[in-house]
């Protein structure tokens, strides 16, 4: 008996690799730099609604996110019909190209970034349109203009970009948006957009509003650290936003997830704190690797990249050998998390003991 066949693209989508867990050590303290997850935990007002909200998990999620809209078009200064929820930003992504690309037509992006990009275009069975970075690994705007063709209907910028780091100014996005067909929709993807600390920095929302092809994808599994709760959204004109919505899981946002993100809104003072803890960390990281020989690309996430080539694989087993956990791109580099300060202190040791090898 012959085994039914799935569509031919879903032979071809590329396997998603998370980052994994560092294994249990008797030794030494062990962390988890792989995955760029908030290394503190959830704040006790946000950890009181979420338990609040475990109590009614007998009755389905409001499908229409009402409170987490109405918090979020308050505090963003947006119209409700101008959101859309989702399970994380990631989720945003598959819901776009559902909703906007037939078979074969052509996603652009820059390469190396966000590993789901193409996983999520190749389940479109659209076509995936990789523009390499720059050598410095920002995106390469002029050549992501001259990529788009009439079969383009979407382009996915992240900024900062998933794994290198670097983020996108204002004017460089306001002179790559000059170029772009107003029947190409433009995908501002912020999922690390607090930890951003640049003079001419984007305004995603000021972008979206001065473009109807322009809306942003935010999230609040990273500096709200909720990533456990898979939850973020999007800001598009109504048209957009409804049919990202129109294309959602039903249901998908749990109950649990929208009122922990509501709480972590409302308890932003305490949050951000923590971000500017994680940035002053962040950049004693890259001073740090400068002192022993290092040169990271611009790092405006809460990541560091380490353009390692094909020493890639025995930089993750130094750092792992140090009871680090971080996050290998075979041939290419590896990207570390911002972590404890005890554990940015022993990569700082791994890294200056490597780059004499």
């Amino acid at each position: 008996m012959t085994a039914p066949e799935p569509r031919r693209n879903v032979q071809q989508i590329p396997a998603y690799v998370p980052g994994k867990p560092p294994a249990p050590r008797t030794d030494l303290v062990s962390y988890k730099l792989s995955s760029n997850e908030n290394p503190y935990p959830p704040l006790p007002g946000v950890v009181s609604a979420a338990q609040a909200a475990v109590e009614t998990m007998n009755r389905y999620p409001d499908m229409g996110s009402a409170a987490l809209y109405a918090e979020l078009a308050a505090r963003l200064d947006v119209p409700v019909s101008d959101l859309a929820a989702g399970t994380g930003s990631v989720a945003l992504i598959y819901q776009l190209l559902a909703a906007y690309c037939e078979p074969g037509d052509e996603v652009v992006h820059a390469w190396r970034s966000f590993e789901a990009y193409p996983i999520a275009i190749t389940t479109a069975a659209a076509v995936s349109v990789p523009v390499p970075l720059t050598a410095d690994a920002r995106h390469d705007l002029d050549a992501m203009a001259a990529a788009i063709t009439d079969r383009t209907r979407v382009v996915l910028l992240c900024t900062p970009n998933n794994p290198t780091g670097p983020a996108l100014t204002q004017t460089e996005v306001d002179g790559f948006l000059a170029k772009v067909p107003a029947g190409v929709l433009v995908v501002l993807d912020e999922a690390y957009l607090e930890f951003v600390r640049l003079d001419d920095a984007l305004d995603g929302i000021g972008t979206y509003r001065r473009h109807d092809n322009v809306l942003v994808f935010r999230t609040f599994s990273k500096a709200y650290g909720l990533a456990g709760f898979r939850v973020g959204y999007a800001v598009a004109h109504a048209p957009v936003a409804a049919a990202l919505r129109a294309v959602s899981l039903p249901f998908g946002v749990s109950s649990v997830a929208q009122a922990a993100a509501i709480a972590s809104l409302e308890a932003q003072p305490e949050l951000f704190e923590r971000v500017e803890g994680i940035v002053a960390e962040r950049d004693r990281l890259v001073a740090g690797l400068a002192e022993v020989g290092w040169h990271v690309p611009d790092a405006q996430g809460n990541f560091v990249w380490f353009d390692l080539g094909d020493r890639t694989g025995a930089f993750a087993a130094a750092a792992d050998a140090a009871g680090l956990m971080v996050r290998p791109f075979a041939g290419q580099g590896c990207r570390v998390t911002v972590g404890e300060p005890e554990a940015n202190a022993r990569l700082l040791e791994v890294a200056a003991a490597f780059s004499r090898e």
